[in-house]
């Protein structure tokens, strides 16, 4: 169990800069944090493009059908 402990970039300030730095241009920084905002917006757009492709298919069939 972590009982926490002496960080030398928090003591610096290097953590609170990354933060700040990472909500001033919208982006993580960390590879996790990336593939979870990329994963919200996925989740987020899927239905819309799922839903694209079946009208455009309709439209499609109609037009040569």
């Amino acid at each position: 169990m972590n009982r926490g402990g002496f960080s030398w970039k928090r003591a610096l300030g290097i953590s609170a800069a990354k933060a700040r730095l990472s909500r001033k241009i919208g982006v993580p920084l960390t590879r996790s944090g990336r593939q979870r905002k990329f994963g919200a917006m996925m989740g987020c757009a899927l239905p819309v493009a799922v839903s694209l492709v079946i009208i455009l298919a309709v439209v499609a069939y109609a037009w040569h059908g």
